[in-house]
């Protein structure tokens, strides 16, 4: 398990054990590859992010992150895998998200995006995200570097 603080300096504790902080996690995330490029959405307010949200009344966290990917993206899922999840203590309250590497299978254009303005896909993620203020907070802790580097080394 590894913890740090995150944009706003809330406690996370992210692990790759299977569901250690719920069998049923109210969010979900979803690092998403297309043609070996990167798909991310714009999210309206928070800028530039992988696809995700909350998880819907009677649908797995599975379902709601493909369907989150479609919703926000357009994008097909061709392939979902349980990458980790974790748990930050916020102002707010708890949340407790599970991250997922999908592969994409397709894109297709949707009437709306939800409270996205739709797909982006990109070559590489930019270094130094923190200091990009195109994407969002969610970019910019160390749950996307990490969660990347577990991507690479085990699926």
């Amino acid at each position: 398990m590894k913890q740090f603080y995150d944009y706003y300096n809330n406690l996370v504790r992210l692990s790759f054990e299977d569901h250690p902080f719920s069998e049923n996690p109210k969010h979900v995330w979803v690092i998403c590859r297309y043609q070996g490029k990167w798909l991310l959405t714009e999210h309206k307010e928070r800028g530039r992010e992988f696809p995700g949200g909350k998880v819907e009344e009677g649908e797995s966290a599975s379902e709601a992150a493909i369907r989150e990917v479609k919703e926000e993206t357009g994008a097909v899922v061709e392939n979902l895998r349980y990458v980790g999840q974790y748990h930050v203590d916020g102002k707010g309250g708890t949340i407790i998200k599970n991250v997922y590497f999908a592969e994409i299978a397709r894109i297709d254009e949707e009437e709306h995006y939800f409270e996205t303005n739709g797909p982006v896909v990109l070559e590489e993620l930019p270094n130094a995200l923190r200091q990009q203020k195109e994407y969002s907070f969610m970019m910019k802790d160390e749950v996307l570097p990490t969660c990347l580097e577990r991507i690479e080394a085990v699926l």
